[in-house]
């Protein structure tokens, strides 16, 4: 039965189906039979919430769990916000509409770093203090994890625990020890988090006390209880056939942004390209077996319905058995009317293979991220793509019917000059051009092909943390001149809005002392600050104005390559020699071999306990 306030909450809000729940696949157990509730929170709307894959991975691995109970809670949007605080109803889950204070542990992934205020608004909403140091044992943990946690610092005050890489093996081991101290009793908040200290990976800020210098640069990050290590080593999975895909997803009321099913094929990638942060966080690359991902993906298309299937990962057309995947997939995908997609697909391993055996069901636009618009630049950021690549790739689509391509590029990248954004049009024009030089191009239909084009931001943890992002006025420009520089009406340009990028930048590089802006500004009503309709910039620059604390101090400074960074203390994998080693190739327009050719030492290795592909097959 739904609470009367629920209902009629409902019934005021533009869609009630993102808070209903009731899907097909919820898992619903007996509260009164489970030892651990856990509830999984994203921190942005059920639509983009449900398009996450990573949820659905640890749904599934923790309701396996006879004992323990797994439920999802979203942030809900604006009108649903106010009927919620009119009506005193506190933030609840899908599946027993349960209150988050009834749970052992509130979990956010922390997918985006404009997500943080809507992390507060959600502990707002549920009636929970937001600092970790105002909460006692009689409240929820309050767990974080995913990629923003590689510097989780600028809102580690408010987290009791932070997962640093894979949650698949961390995840579990946190509830057994919620479990075990329930069971106990009387464990006090302070020794339940000495014990799950212990689990690989996991970070525990409350145990850490950071210093800085008078200029605002950090001096020292030490422990301040003994056993704690001084570096966190993030968790990884070595074998991921030892952790099949989710074979069923919970299927969205309400159309997801992603509404398809879903399978990770390999994790990590080889490109080392110098501004991914994905590339390096989950290095080094693991693949799945495709007999495994064949079975799996038949079971996952059957339970929930779904007639189309995604390979994701980082780089999908990198995984060595993709022919064969794809051929096992097509013996049964076509007669289930199942299509096939592949969101990340390479121009330099594109082949007409690749589109007939993705393209038996339905043909889907072409992606490709080219990132920059010249060589040179490309070769800066070691994106291993020549023209001729792209020329023999779009020249492939054209041939087999296609009549629109998206093409990523980002500006304000390293070494970046107006040239280099001239070369953006350019080379989209050469593909126009390229379309009618094409004698199988579609004839009677025009071409399409789109720029989106993103601000780069620098990132921790990759050989580009070290340099200053481009100012607002830089990136501004660098649009305007894009703009200018495009003369066909075949070519449409997207660009993001260089404010809302600028934030991202603080928050990813930024500390600590960034806790009570961030905190002082949900205050003043910034939340859902990744929605262009709700970024309320001039509020953000009034907090960091109000509070003393300059934000162009943590992206628009250059990093010094012997600096203490507010994420040195935590290890993902690859040394901080290796990065300063890339940076300086960067400088040099030099370029680094995929690591399935050759090892560059980048130090992940250890995190295998040995090589990380055998070198001595050919693996080009």
């Amino acid at each position: 039965m739904f609470d009367p306030k629920l209902k009629e909450a409902l019934s005021r809000v533009q869609k009630p189906g993102r808070y209903t729940g009731g899907e097909p696949g919820s898992v619903y157990k007996n509260k009164d039979e489970v030892d651990v509730r856990f509830a999984f929170c994203f921190p942005d709307t059920y639509e983009v919430g449900m398009s996450f894959l990573g949820e659905k991975i640890l749904y599934e691995l923790l309701n396996s769990h006879e004992n323990w109970w797994c439920e999802r809670a979203f942030m809900p949007w604006l009108d649903m916000k106010a009927e919620m605080e009119r009506l005193g109803l506190p933030l609840y889950t899908m599946e027993s509409k349960d209150p988050l204070t009834a749970f052992d542990a509130v979990g956010f992934t922390l997918q985006y770093e404009l997500s943080y205020t809507n992390i507060l608004a959600m502990l707002d909403l549920a009636g929970i203090p937001f600092y970790s140091k105002d909460r006692d044992e009689s409240w929820p943990l309050i767990v974080a994890g995913g990629p923003c946690a590689c510097n989780s610092e600028p809102i580690a005050d408010f987290f009791d625990v932070v997962q640093l890489g894979e949650g698949e093996n961390q995840l579990p081991g946190i509830c057994a020890e919620i479990e075990k101290a329930k069971k106990e009793g009387g464990v006090s908040k302070k020794e339940l988090l000495l014990r799950i200290a212990r689990i690989p990976g996991v970070y525990i800020p409350a145990f850490y006390d950071i210093e800085y210098y008078d200029d605002g640069r950090v001096k020292s990050i030490t422990p301040n209880e003994p056993g704690i290590p001084a570096v966190i080593t993030k968790a990884i999975i070595k074998n991921l056939n030892d952790f099949a895909p989710p074979t069923n997803f919970v299927v969205p009321m309400v159309g997801a942004i992603q509404d398809r099913a879903s399978v990770e094929v390999l994790r990590g990638c080889v490109r080392g390209c110098r501004f991914c942060q994905a590339g390096f966080l989950y290095r080094p690359m693991r693949q799945r077996d495709a007999s495994l991902l064949n079975k799996a993906a038949q079971d996952l298309c059957a339970n929930t319905g779904y007639e189309e299937l995604s390979l994701s990962s980082l780089s999908t057309s990198d995984h060595s058995q993709l022919e064969e995947l794809l051929d096992d997939l097509n013996g049964w995908a076509p007669k289930e009317h199942v299509s096939l997609s592949l969101p990340s697909l390479r121009m330099d391993n594109f082949s007409q293979s690749l589109i007939e055996k993705t393209t038996k069901v339905r043909k889907s636009g072409l992606t490709f991220a080219a990132e920059a618009g010249t060589q040179r630049l490309r070769d800066v950021i070691n994106k291993n793509v020549t023209w001729d690549e792209i020329e023999k790739t779009c020249s492939l689509a054209f041939a087999n019917g296609y009549t629109s391509v998206k093409l990523y590029f980002m500006m304000g990248l390293p070494t970046e000059t107006m040239e280099d954004i001239e070369g953006i049009a350019e080379t989209a024009q050469k593909v126009v051009d390229l379309f009618y030089s094409n004698p199988k191009h579609a004839k009677g239909r025009g071409v399409q092909v789109t720029i989106s084009c993103a601000c780069f931001v620098p990132k921790p943890h990759t050989p580009f943390q070290f340099v200053p992002m481009d100012t607002e006025e830089m990136l501004q420009a660098k649009q305007k001149h894009l703009l200018e520089s495009v003369r066909s009406r075949k070519i449409k340009v997207n660009y993001h809005d260089s404010t809302t990028s600028f934030l991202e930048g603080v928050f990813a590089k930024g500390d600590r002392r960034l806790a009570p802006v961030i905190l002082e500004a949900y205050k003043r009503g910034c939340y859902f600050d990744g929605w262009e309709e709700c970024f309320k910039y001039d509020t953000w620059m009034q907090v960091f104005e109000d509070m003393g604390i300059d934000p162009k101090f943590y992206c628009q400074r250059a990093i010094g390559l012997d600096e203490v960074t507010p994420w040195s203390h935590m290890d993902y994998g690859v040394t901080h020699e290796y990065l300063v080693r890339e940076y300086n190739k960067a400088l040099g327009a030099q370029t680094t071999q995929p690591c399935n050719r050759a090892c560059h030492g980048c130090g992940a290795n250890h995190l295998l306990g040995g090589p990380c592909f055998d070198y001595s097959k050919d693996l080009v």
